[in-house]
């Protein structure tokens, strides 16, 4: 699929291939769907058909926890599609027939039931037809033969999905075998024919889907629309990917965010992050393949957070947090610098280590824990604290520190201690002005000017030390150009694809830079794309958006712009924005022709919305409940979660003559501004 010079606008839609509906499913979508999906697109004369992460998660329902960078998920398998089951007998097709009837009127559908039984169909059609299946495995001219040659990644997903399966599902770092495993114990378990069975299952699912991904993907094609992918820059700590390429991963260290107006603790997500010096050696090959295998689908890609290829916010393991995390890479604070600041080796601890107060250990106890204990009861806690959990500073001072045994929040979880003092103890664990990660390097804390060491220096060390974090940004920004760019042009070069990237968050000065530099399509959330540093936040002016750039309203991971009006927006401000004041506090289609339209006339190539957005320009598709129609809320784990669904079949939605006629009218809205830039697609 190659990039090509143009200059064409593109409207598109974001749904998750699970969202879609057809008669054919069983309980989610499937690929196949998205044949159908792209003829009704192109009726809506919509560009372009952006899909969330379709790799295998196992029974995780979140897309971005994947077991494997390359296998797809048997979620999205079309049973009836499947060579073998023209020839499958009555049984077979009755449990087919009745799984359908089983979930077709769920609203939202369950990840875990429905993987659960069309992977007990998969089975017995496999169970059926396994001795052909195992000749033509070991024949070198057949089909399947040669897709593994191709596909050789498949060989350690199916060691991986059959030792994960007889170890109850449980993450690889459980298993009773294998956690650790060699290129010769891979070969050896490959090879090992009482194993072939079990292997050939999850090859025999993978070519399968394969086969239907891109046939369906180039239907879409055939319909002139581009289909666009989601990559998720992490992997899973349990995946096959970290358990067969550990030396690529830091699993000492796990990724997330830091905090910020939404999550005030920043998002620990418990992924690895990438041993960037360990990839170089062999030439990125790993981020190669994941790209080649990506581009026999798709024309475009999305980043997911693509801020992580400049630095990554890396936690420890041993906290829940992400408060005390720290950038990678980053010029560290050193001790030798810290010294030529005149902080001696007590001044280093008071600014590096929280310091506890005795009486702040009784205040806590006394206020958390409720009445009616004694002042003995209170002690005997208090002295628990003290003796194993703390140490003293000096014997002559009331200050103590956290002892050895504690290397973060987890360990003040897991203390034998009265847990009404593990509120004070998890907030005092981030309260200090730098946070040592290694011998002689130390990282700023986030919230360090609310430390209370911070707050005891003198005015003259604050500005010494203002001095020096203001010094170590400018070289880390150096550094995080450097990375990125790098990182980025691997990705560039390796595929024809055109990379978009999610660049939310706090954003670097060089990342739009090096996005533009590279053709990269950075991403404008028009919620969230404002002047914060004016007064009132004001938005930003659609005609100031980027022509490189994709445009949306809503992300998977917010409202739809339906919630957003009603719930969570000044309505006054953002009708003033627009310029159309008398807009109505109720949502409903004249609401959203006016406030889609406006978003469709931004300068951005790619102008995107959520599959549940187009659908409220009609009347018919609207829920009770707007929160309803959510595809996730972050930092909440549910069966709501990833669970969406269309409010009706493909077939049905595309008799709607009113939506169809909305969503080409937004197509045709032209730029506020013209641009005559170019860009590659």
């Amino acid at each position: 699929m190659e990039k090509q010079i143009t200059k064409k606008r593109l409207l598109g839609v974001v749904v998750p291939v699970g969202a879609l509906r057809s008669k054919n499913g069983i309980g989610a979508g499937e690929f196949s769907d998205l044949t159908e999906f792209a003829q009704f697109c192109k009726k809506m004369n919509l560009g372009l058909i952006q899909i969330l992460p379709v790799n295998d998660t196992g029974f995780e329902s979140s897309p971005y926890a994947s077991l494997t960078a390359n296998g797809l998920h048997p979620l999205y398998l079309r049973i009836e599609e499947l060579d073998e089951y023209g020839a499958a007998d009555a049984s077979i097709k009755t449990q087919v027939s009745k799984a359908k009837k089983k979930f077709d009127k769920d609203i939202r559908f369950s990840h875990y039931n429905v993987l659960k039984e069309k992977l007990e169909i998969c089975r017995s059609i496999y169970n059926a037809n396994k001795t052909a299946i195992l000749k033509s495995a070991g024949d070198e001219k057949s089909k399947l033969s040669k897709w593994i040659k191709l596909n050789h990644w498949v060989v350690e997903y199916a060691v991986y999905r059959r030792l994960k399966e007889a170890n109850s599902e449980k993450s690889w770092k459980e298993w009773k075998d294998y956690q650790t495993v060699t290129a010769s114990d891979m070969e050896k378990l490959w090879n090992d024919k009482k194993l072939l069975e079990e292997h050939l299952f999850w090859v025999w699912l993978q070519q399968a889907l394969d086969t239907q991904f891109s046939k369906a993907a180039k239907a879409v094609a055939d319909e002139g629309i581009v289909l666009e992918g989601d990559l998720p820059i992490l992997m899973n700590e349990d995946s096959c990917d970290v358990w067969a390429h550990p030396e690529i991963f830091i699993q000492e260290l796990s990724a997330g965010a830091p905090p910020d107006m939404y999550s005030p603790d920043g998002q620990n997500w418990g992924f690895p992050i990438y041993n960037w010096e360990a990839q170089e050696k062999d030439n990125y090959s790993w981020w190669r393949r994941r790209l080649e295998t990506a581009g026999k689908y798709y024309h475009a890609y999305r980043i997911d957070h693509v801020l992580g290829f400049f630095r990554i916010w890396a936690c420890s393991r041993r906290d829940i947090s992400a408060v005390l995390g720290r950038y990678v890479p980053y010029k560290p604070v050193t001790l030798k610098e810290l010294k030529s600041l005149k902080f001696d080796e007590s001044r280093i601890r008071w600014i590096t280590q929280p310091h506890i107060p005795t009486g702040d250990i009784w205040d806590a106890l006394k206020f958390n824990w409720g009445g009616g204990y004694s002042d003995s009861e209170i002690a005997s806690a208090a002295n628990d604290v003290f003796s194993k959990v703390l140490t003293r500073v000096n014997n002559d001072e009331e200050l103590w520190l956290f002892n050895n045994t504690i290397k973060g929040e987890k360990d003040i979880i897991g203390a034998d201690i009265h847990p009404a003092v593990h509120k004070y103890l998890l907030a005092k664990w981030s309260d200090r002005t730098f946070h040592e990660f290694e011998k002689g390097k130390y990282f700023p804390a986030w919230y360090y000017r609310n430390s209370m060491s911070y707050n005891s220096l003198s005015h003259t060390e604050k500005n010494d030390l203002a001095v020096l974090l203001e010094k170590h940004d400018k070289e880390s920004q150096k550094i995080w150009e450097d990375h990125g760019k790098k990182l980025l042009s691997i990705l560039v070069e390796s595929s024809n694809m055109l990379p978009c990237a999610e660049d939310l968050g706090a954003v670097p000065e060089c990342v739009p830079l090096v996005l533009a530099n590279l053709n990269i399509l950075g991403l404008r959330v028009v919620r969230w794309f404002r002047s914060w540093n004016k007064e009132g936040h004001p938005y930003i002016q659609f005609e100031k958006y980027p022509v490189l750039s994709v445009c949306t309203p809503a992300v998977h991971d917010s409202s739809t712009v339906r919630e957003w009006w009603e719930k969570e927006t000044n309505q006054e401000q953002f009708s003033g924005f627009i310029g159309v004041p008398s807009l109505p506090k109720i949502y409903n289609p004249g609401t959203a022709r006016i406030i889609l339209s406006k978003i469709a006339s931004s300068s951005s190539v790619f102008r995107v919305f959520q599959v549940q957005d187009l659908l409220h320009l009609s009347n018919k598709w609207y829920s009770k409940d707007p929160a309803s129609e959510r595809i996730n809320v972050p930092g909440t784990v549910n069966n709501f979660n990833w669970s969406y669904r269309l409010p009706a079949l493909i077939e049905d939605i595309a008799k709607d003559k009113e939506l169809i006629q909305a969503v080409i009218e937004l197509s045709e809205i032209k730029p506020f501004k013209k641009n005559k830039s170019e860009i590659k697609t």
